[in-house]
Order: structure tokens, then C-alpha cells, then sequence
């Protein structure tokens, strides 16, 4: 870039004129094209800014299509339930509509063992962030160096898990305890209860999983004499306990674990069903247990949702017609040729209010008339009109309540009669899908995919001409425009350079002349005086 000149400049000494005011006035004539050229820059990036924005408009409705393309949207599923505080239920799209018996004898639970007595030794209890070789336990002390313990689990195809955790005395209660919810793989968590100085297991999954004797049927099995000892002894948690049997008069072995139980619960008064899980799925309706009911059963029923398919349908046609709305407003926006984008030199003599007043004048109007988008609110008003022909039952949104407003003046946007639109839902929630959403070629694409296939064809189109944020300048037509603008505005700011320094070159000169003329004219004064 060329510099401009600033040493050796007489102004007006001998000629008595006010040169830089002469030049600046003669430099703003020979800034009107650079001014013209950034005012054009100015107007091409707001014109690429509206067209993002309105791209992003067409993207927040293209991304609400997904949702109209799915069945759940038009057959969406209400339950009750007589005993909701027993049973309740959820339902797919799928689920056949009726009336479900459900009774629950037991519930599903995790298995939890926990310390027969306290673990702590003397008065003081441990402390679970502490070393354990510096701890007294009710049992003794732990050895330094290395320890280990086993125990085990099933998975849900019964088959037994042997864990093995190993530490050492430096290693606190709490990080053997995390050990063994790591070793079980989340299967088994630990926790010390510090109040009543005892530690509980648990399994983190619901179910009998253990169909076996071995451990006495326990979820989380353990031995004292195959290197269990940390446990029972230390911790104090035992597999079980002998109990007298009052009929035989002998000690027996009883597990001390408590839950470990399966849900377990009839279905129409006929079909028995034992599962690990406090829910259980049956012809497309989830049941979800949280009580017994010992005395009556819990009735589910099972109905279309008709409002909340409407809610859905209505809140897509109105953020349609939001868009509509707003594409046309565009299109029809006023332009003010006369309110060119500020320079920064007017904008010095303007108020914030005055400036905010003509960009506002400036900027109507960047869309107007546009080809892109007239060609996109075209085809996507053509999408609603279109027949629609499918094996269902309607073939035209007219048919069930949504038509073009009769008023020119508001742009195609679409009226709903909410209860024509129900009473359809009602009737035949599977053809309102179909009338919507039906991804084949032809005569019967669904609204929806034909409103998507349109709106991805003038969001390609307005990408091309303005890019989107992050976007290259090479890489789309307003980019390439903005770029050979940027070269020449370098360019004629080189020129302007160029041109200031040739008139302060010859002003001075000028002067230069001027001042020598007045010598020889003193001179001569002086020779004939």
C-alpha cells in the first residue's frame, strides 16, 4: 500500500491560501467512487446477513419436520390406571387400544447385605478416609502390604461372576469400598454408614439372578474360608446365620441377605409373569409397577391422545406460518434507493438517533422480489395445495381441517379447524399420518416430505449465493463479490494516496514558485528604491 507523503508540505505561507483545506475538499471529489464502493460493500453484507437469517429460519422448521414423520405424532397413546399408585402404564403408537387387568403379588428388589454388628474397634470409630493399617477394627488391625478378598455375582442368564479386589494397609475404607463397585463393573456398591458404623452391599440391578444353593441362593456370595475374611471378618457381613428349625429341633444355615426377589404379577386374570424388572412391556404397553395390590386388581386404560397430536400438528403449522409470514414480509419490503448505507464521515455529523433512523431506511428492502425465496414460498404453498394419493382415507389437508386462509393479503397462510382435525385423529390417526408423511416418489409424498425436499432445495440455493457463517469468501457467489470489492478498495485507497501527495507536490511547488516571485520582486523594489 502506498503512504502518503506528510514531510515538506508548505502550507499557504506565501500564497496566503488554507492548502489543506484546498486539498482535503479536492480529496473528498476524488473519494466519491471509494465511497460509492464501500457503501456497496456495505449494502452486500447486510443483503448476505438477511439471507442467513432467513436460511435459519428454513433450518428451525426443517428440524421440526422430523417429529410430523413419525406415527407417534398422530397416534400418540394416553394411559390411566385405577391404582396409579400401584400400577401405571406408557404406551406406543403401537399399542392396540382397550383395557388391560393387572395384578401384582410381588414387587422386583435389589439384594442388600450390611454388617451383623459394629465394625469399629474400642470407643473411637474408624475413620473411612483414613489409612487402614491405622485403624482399629472391632476385629483387630489390618496387616501392611498386600490383601485381597473375593466375592461374587450372577449375571441375568444365572451364570456366577468371581471378583477378586486386592489392596493394601495405605489404601482408606472408602477406596476399598469404591474397589468393589469398580471390580463388579457398577454390579455391586458399598458405602459405609458412619452413624450406625456398619457397611452395606447392594446390588444396583433388581432381581433373583442366583437360582442356585450355593452362597445360600445369595445375589452377592462370599466365604470366609476361600478369602473372604475382610468381609466377614472385618466388615462383619455374613452369608448367613444358623437358625433352629422348631419341627426338627436342628441348627440350620438361613441367608442373611434381604431383597434379591423378582416382580411378579398376572395379566388379564390369566397370564402369570415373573421378571427382574418393576416393569414388564406386553403388546406394546410398558406396566410399571411400584406397589402390591393384594386386595384388587389395577385396570389400564389404553386411548388414543388425540389432543396432544393436535397440539403437535398445530404448533408445526404455526411456526410454518411464522416463516411464511416472514419470507414474504421480505419479499415485500420496501426500497429506499435514496437512504445509501452511512459512510464514516457522514455518520460524524448525525446523531445516534439520526443514524439509527436511516439504516433502518437503508436496510428495507435487501430481499425484495428475490427469485430464491419467491421460488421457495411458491413450491412450499404448492406443497400443502397438492392432492395427496395414498391407500388412506384422505388425500387433501382440506379433509381434515386445514386449509389456505381465504385472505390475499395474508400470504397462503394455513387455517386449522381444530375440531375437524380431531374428529379425523379420532377416526383414522393412521391416514392423517400417511396425508402428512409418506416417504415415497411420486404422486403419494406426503406434505411433509415434499415441504422438506423444498425447504432443503432453497436452503442449497441460498448457501450457494451467501454461504453461512465460518464459510470462505471463494466459496459462494457473495463471498467472491466481497472479495474482488475488497481488492479494489485496496487498490483505489493506493490510487488516493497517490493522488494526495501529487496535488500537496504541486501546492508546493506553488508556494515554492510563489515565495521566489516575491524575492525577486523585493529584490527589484530594493534596486529602484
Amino acid at each position: 500500500m502506498v503512504e502518503s507523503i506528510n514531510t515538506n508540505r508548505i502550507t499557504g505561507l506565501a500564497s496566503g491560501m488554507d492548502t489543506e483545506k484546498i486539498v482535503k475538499d479536492l480529496m473528498r471529489a476524488e473519494r466519491m467512487p471509494l465511497d460509492k464502493m464501500m457503501q456497496d460493500k456495505t449494502w452486500m453484507t447486510w443483503q448476505r446477513d438477511a439471507y442467513r437469517d432467513m436460511n435459519k429460519a428454513l433450518y428451525d422448521l426443517d428440524q421440526k419436520i422430523l417429529n410430523m414423520k413419525l406415527s407417534s405424532t398422530y397416534n400418540s397413546k394416553s394411559t390411566t390406571s385405577t391404582n396409579s399408585s400401584a400400577v401405571t402404564a406408557t404406551a406406543t403408537a403401537s399399542s392396540a387400544n382397550g383395557t388391560y387387568n393387572i395384578k401384582v403379588e410381588q414387587l422386583a428388589s435389589a439384594a442388600m447385605n450390611y454388617s451383623q454388628s459394629a465394625i469399629s474397634g474400642g470407643t473411637t470409630k474408624i475413620d473411612p478416609d483414613a489409612a487402614l493399617k491405622n485403624q482399629t477394627f472391632a476385629n483387630g488391625t489390618i496387616a501392611d502390604g498386600t490383601n485381597s478378598f473375593d466375592f461374587y455375582t450372577y449375571n441375568k442368564d444365572g451364570v456366577r461372576q468371581d471378583h477378586t479386589v486386592t489392596f493394601t494397609g495405605d489404601n482408606t475404607l472408602n477406596e476399598v469400598l469404591n474397589m468393589i463397585y469398580e471390580e463388579s463393573g457398577g454390579g455391586v456398591r458399598a458405602f459405609y454408614d458412619s452413624e450406625q458404623d456398619k457397611v452395606i452391599l447392594e446390588r444396583t440391578e433388581t432381581g433373583d439372578f442366583n437360582k442356585t444353593t450355593e452362597f445360600l441362593g445369595a445375589e452377592i456370595g462370599f466365604d470366609g474360608q476361600t478369602n473372604s475374611a475382610f468381609l466377614t471378618d472385618v466388615l462383619q457381613i455374613k452369608n448367613g446365620e444358623q437358625v433352629l428349625n422348631e419341627s426338627t429341633g436342628v441348627q440350620e444355615w438361613q441367608k442373611v441377605e434381604q431383597g434379591g426377589t423378582n416382580a411378579i404379577f398376572t395379566y388379564n386374570n390369566g397370564y402369570s409373569v415373573e421378571t427382574t424388572n418393576n416393569s414388564y412391556t406386553l403388546n406394546g404397553v410398558t406396566f410399571n409397577f411400584t406397589d402390591t395390590t393384594p386386595n384388587s386388581s389395577a385396570t389400564i386404560t389404553v386411548n388414543n391422545d388425540v389432543d396432544a397430536a393436535v397440539e403437535k400438528i398445530v404448533g408445526f403449522v404455526d411456526q410454518y406460518n411464522k416463516l411464511l409470514e416472514k419470507v414474504n414480509d421480505s419479499l415485500q419490503e420496501d426500497r429506499y434507493r435514496d437512504y445509501k448505507p452511512l459512510t464514516d464521515a457522514q455518520k460524524e455529523g448525525m446523531s445516534d438517533k439520526e443514524i439509527e433512523l436511516w439504516e433502518e431506511r437503508a436496510k428495507s428492502g435487501l430481499l425484495k422480489g428475490d427469485s430464491i425465496l419467491s421460488a421457495g414460498v411458491f413450491d412450499m404453498r404448492q406443497n400443502w395445495y397438492s392432492q395427496i394419493n395414498n391407500s388412506g382415507n384422505y388425500s387433501h389437508l382440506s379433509e381434515i381441517g386445514i386449509e389456505t386462509s381465504s385472505d390475499y393479503t395474508e400470504g397462503g397462510k394455513l387455517i386449522i379447524s381444530e375440531d375437524k382435525l380431531r374428529k379425523a385423529l379420532q377416526e383414522d390417526p393412521e391416514s392423517v399420518h400417511k396425508i402428512f408423511s409418506n416417504d415415497v416418489n411420486g404422486s403419494g409424498r406426503g406434505i411433509i416430505n415434499r415441504l422438506e425436499d423444498s425447504i432443503e432445495t432453497t436452503m442449497t440455493k441460498i448457501e450457494e449465493r451467501a454461504g453461512k457463517s465460518g464459510s470462505v469468501l471463494q466459496n459462494y457467489t457473495f463471498g467472491k463479490r466481497l472479495d474482488d470489492l475488497n481488492d479494489r478498495i485496496s487498490s483505489f485507497e493506493d490510487r488516493l494516496v497517490q493522488i494526495e501527495n501529487r496535488y500537496w507536490r504541486q501546492f508546493t511547488e506553488m508556494e515554492k514558485a510563489i515565495q521566489q516571485m516575491n524575492q525577486q520582486s523585493m529584490y527589484l523594489m530594493n534596486q529602484f528604491g
